[in-house]
Order: structure tokens, then C-alpha cells, then sequence
């Protein structure tokens, strides 16, 4: 109890005596420096040769960090002073919890990565809550935060600040300078060291993302007219399929059992790699006809306006605006089917039957966009009798986790899906009078700590092949002929299900199209 009461006086004691601006940033510039970056530092370490250059490299990052990071604060709490104060609270706070899902996820910090943060849902955000993401916040973030919003700090003149100020920023330009011959070793490892830079990683990378999404959500470009429609009867399903990598997929290889249903279905698996290692970017691109900065056209959105039936049903988020009224949501199916279990994916495919049924079109196209595979508690993606492989992985801390089971619930997701595809197989199968097709492709694969990487995200650049090998997997009720590709990737989608539906337009691509 008396240590308790010493911490509290010396604190009230620091607090209370006055102290000048440039001291109090030049504490918080180590603080951040020391609390915030050791998986920088260890990038660097590790990279760079061990030899007179590389100490040099390593020493001129710490100075220029602490330079930079003591110039922005400076100029922050003088300008800002009470404002000033609260917003390097804030990212204090925030560097915290960044360092938290570095530490424990390997994720990298750039534009896509704050995509995801910023679509997350509040049931995928809650997800990754864990006791130690709330130490790293209190401890790292919030503590810190309080004992500089009551500090005490004498401002002083603006001769001192200008002089203050011009010290720093030659601090920062002699570094900056003497690593003039270290630049292409900078450029090279630009995208990992940027991503670690806290809370400049964050930062930039938010505004680069709303620079992105602001292009990307800009009014949809218009395709030409269908040119021609076929007579003929057709029904195509494409499921997205959410972190399913091909590596668990025994159609592909695996040594384990985990498509059971779909090899006795007779379904092809094309070798695919994704084109973008997060959601949003990828969705988009599997609906899209060409890769392309601006928005054109999707996939249903066309199709609809050509006339043909489309029904969209997700449990999942990234779908660029949708223009037609069958869109229904999770929950929306839990009005509809309240007796059906909303807990896991299978409520999509709840009444898909009826629905078909209903429908007056000769033509008819619906999308399903899971969430299966989506960490990290594969555990909860999947109902008791699918947990084949067991133990499974029951923690959100990825890293700390056996690896056996993580895998093992892993797989579960994917033998689920297997199911899931299938159940739409034996839906189709109950319409002769229609040609019929699935197709399944993931928006991305998924890391299970192979290079001590978890989940996705990671940029393309650096990406492993866990997260861009994807399944790409087709059912046709008439055993049409598929071609022997290579690889195909996202683009191929809208082409195929063009080829299918038998509708010619003038920007169709056949070296996209899957079928002969």
C-alpha cells in the first residue's frame, strides 16, 4: 500500500511541476520511439547488412525518428496547445492498439489494411477483442495520455520556438543527407518500414485509402447494351468466397479430406490467383470486367439492366452499390426464414429454391458472398457437425495458438463450404429445364503463420502465395467444356458468366471466358 501511495506523489509531483515544451516532447518523441517501434527496428535489423553502412542505417532511422516525431509534436502542442494535446492522446492511444495487432497478427499497415478497418462490421470488430488488446491500450495508450493531458507545460517564447524549430529540422535534413547512398535500400523496403512507422503509418494511409475509395465509389460508367440474348434458359449462382485459400482444398491437392461433396459432384478447380489481398478491392474486382481505377459497371448491376433476374444474398461487406431490388442481407433472411439458423452461412442459402421459383425470367443470376473462412475465430464460422478436425483453435491471438489447431479450424471452414457449394449443386439439379452453373472463387487466400503472417492484407508486392492462391471452382449441369487455363484470376468472372448466359456485348473478352 505504501508503494502505491509513493507511485501516486511522484506522479501528482511530475504532474505538477512545470516544465518547458521542449522537454515534455522531447519525452514523448522517446516514449513513442521506444514503446511503439521495436517491430520496426527488428525489420530493420534483420535487413540491412552487418557491416559499418547497415549500423549506420539502423542508428540514422532512431535519430531521424526521434527528430521528426519531436519536430510534429512540437509544432502540435504549441499551435494546438489544449487541442494539440488531446489529439496526440489520441494517437497515442491508437498506436497502441496498432502495436497490439502488429505484435499479434504480423499485419502491415498501408491503404488496404485501413480499408478493412474502416468496413469492418461491429461482429468482425468484436471478434479480435481479447484481454490483451485492452492491457495494450490502458497500459501503452491511455495512461500515457492522461499524464500529458495534465501535465504542466511552460510553452515559452517564439524566439525559442523558432529556434527550437530550426534546430530539429537540421537534425532532420543532416540525416537525411548522409543517407543520400542508402536510398535505393530505403525505396526497396519502403512499403514494410512505412507500415511500421507509428502513428504515421496509420495516418497517411487512412487518407490514402478515402483517396481510393472516393475514385472507386465515384457514379458507376455504363457498359455498352447486351448486343444479343440468347433463348435459351439459364441459371448461373456465383458464390465469393471470403480468406479460402486453395492450399486446405483437397480438389486441389490437400492432404486432407476437405471436399468430399464437390469431388463426387464432378466440379473443376481452376488455378486462380487473386488480384488484391483484401476484401474490398478484390470484391470489386471480381465484379468488374477489366482491372480498372474507375467504376464501371458491375457484374449484377449490368446484368439487371439487361434483363436479366438478379437476386443478391451476403453476410459479408465490400460489394460496390448494387441497382436492383433483390438484395437481401443476413439479417434480412432472418426476418424472412426465422426458423433458420443465422449463426453461420448456411441462412443464405435458405429458400433459394422458392426463389428460383418465383422467378418469370428466362435468364437468371445470384450472387452469394460468404464470410466462412474470415478470421481469426474460424471456430465460430462453423456448426458442431461440421468440426471434423479437432481440437480446434479457440483463441483470437493467432500467434499463441497451437498451430495443429488453427489449421484444424480452419479446415473446418473449408469442409463447410464444401457443403455450402454443394447444396446449391443439389438445388440446380431440381431445375432439368434449366442450364445451370456454379461457380465459387475466394476474394483472397489466408495466412495461418507461415512466415509468421496471419490472416491477410498484406501488399501485393510483398504478398505470399497463401494469400493470392485461390479456388476457382465450376459446376454445369450439362458438363459444358472448360478450357485448360493456366491461371485465371478475378477478370475471368464477368467474361464467363456472359459466355454462359449466352449475351453477347461488345467489350466481352473471350480469352477471359472459362468456357470453350
Amino acid at each position: 500500500m505504501k508503494g502505491f501511495k509513493d507511485i501516486v506523489v511522484r506522479c501528482t509531483e511530475f504532474l505538477n511541476r512545470k516544465r518547458s515544451l521542449a522537454y515534455v516532447c522531447a519525452l514523448l518523441s522517446a516514449y513513442t520511439l521506444f514503446a511503439f517501434h521495436y517491430p520496426f527496428f527488428s525489420y530493420v535489423a534483420e535487413n540491412v547488412s552487418h557491416d559499418l553502412n547497415g549500423t549506420w542505417i539502423v542508428c540514422s532511422m532512431f535519430i531521424l525518428m526521434l527528430a521528426l516525431n519531436y519536430l510534429v509534436f512540437y509544432l502540435l502542442l504549441y499551435m494546438g496547445r489544449v487541442v494539440g494535446r488531446y489529439l496526440l492522446a489520441i494517437l497515442t492511444t491508437g498506436n497502441a492498439v496498432v502495436l497490439y495487432f502488429i505484435n499479434t497478427y504480423n499485419v502491415l499497415i498501408d491503404a488496404s489494411m485501413m480499408g478493412n478497418v474502416f468496413n469492418t462490421q461491429f461482429s468482425e470488430a468484436s471478434s479480435f477483442f481479447s484481454w490483451s488488446a485492452v492491457a495494450y491500450a490502458l497500459i501503452l495508450g491511455v495512461v500515457p495520455s492522461i499524464l500529458l493531458c495534465r501535465k504542466r507545460i511552460d510553452y515559452g517564447s517564439i524566439r525559442l520556438f523558432l529556434r527550437n524549430l530550426a534546430i530539429s529540422l537540421v537534425v532532420v535534413g543532416s540525416v537525411v543527407a548522409g543517407n543520400y547512398k542508402n536510398t535505393f535500400w530505403v525505396d526497396r523496403h519502403a512499403p514494410i518500414i512505412g507500415s511500421k512507422l507509428l502513428p504515421w503509418s496509420y495516418i497517411v494511409n487512412s487518407v490514402r485509402y478515402y483517396n481510393q475509395w472516393k475514385r472507386a465509389n465515384q457514379k458507376e460508367i455504363l457498359l455498352p447494351d447486351a448486343e444479343e440474348i440468347s433463348d435459351s434458359k439459364d441459371i448461373c449462382v456465383l458464390i465469393i468466397g471470403e480468406s479460402a485459400r486453395s492450399a486446405n482444398f483437397s480438389l486441389y491437392g490437400y492432404y486432407r479430406n476437405t471436399n468430399p461433396l464437390m469431388t463426387e459432384d464432378g466440379v473443376t478447380a481452376l488455378k486462380a490467383r487473386a488480384s488484391h489481398t483484401n476484401t474490398l478491392n478484390a470484391v470489386r474486382a471480381i465484379l468488374q470486367h477489366k482491372p480498372s481505377r474507375e467504376l464501371h459497371e458491375i457484374l449484377p448491376n449490368y446484368l439487371a439492366r439487361n434483363g436479366v433476374d438478379v437476386m443478391w444474398r451476403s453476410s459479408n461487406w465490400g460489394t460496390p452499390p448494387l441497382h436492383f431490388e433483390k438484395i437481401l442481407s443476413k439479417g434480412k433472411l432472418k426476418e424472412l426464414y426465422p426458423e433458420a439458423d443465422n449463426n453461420h452461412d448456411g441462412i443464405l442459402f435458405h429458400g433459394l429454391k422458392e426463389e428460383i421459383l418465383e422467378s418469370k425470367s428466362d435468364k437468371i443470376f445470384i450472387g452469394i458472398h460468404t464470410y466462412t473462412s474470415h478470421g481469426p475465430e474460424y471456430y465460430s464460422n462453423t456448426p458442431d457437425e461440421f468440426k471434423r478436425f479437432m481440437p480446434e483453435c479457440r483463441t483470437v491471438e493467432m500467434a499463441n495458438a497451437k498451430r495443429e489447431e488453427l489449421i484444424n479450424a480452419y479446415d473446418n471452414t473449408i469442409l463447410y463450404t464444401d457443403h455450402l457449394v454443394h447444396s446449391v449443386i443439389e438445388v440446380l439439379r431440381e431445375f432439368p429445364d434449366r442450364r445451370a452453373c456454379v461457380i465459387f472463387i475466394s476474394d483472397h487466400g489466408e495466412s495461418l503463420g507461415e512466415g509468421g503472417l496471419y490472416m491477410h492484407g498484406v501488399p501485393m508486392n510483398v504478398a505470399p502465395a497463401e494469400q493470392l492462391d485461390i479456388p476457382f471452382i465450376v459446376w454445369t449441369s450439362d458438363n459444358a467444356k472448360i478450357k485448360e487455363i493456366e491461371q485465371a484470376d478475378h477478370y475471368y468472372i464477368y467474361h464467363s458468366v456472359l459466355n454462359f448466359l449466352g449475351i453477347k456485348s461488345s467489350f466481352y473478352d473471350e480469352t477471359k471466358n472459362i468456357f470453350e
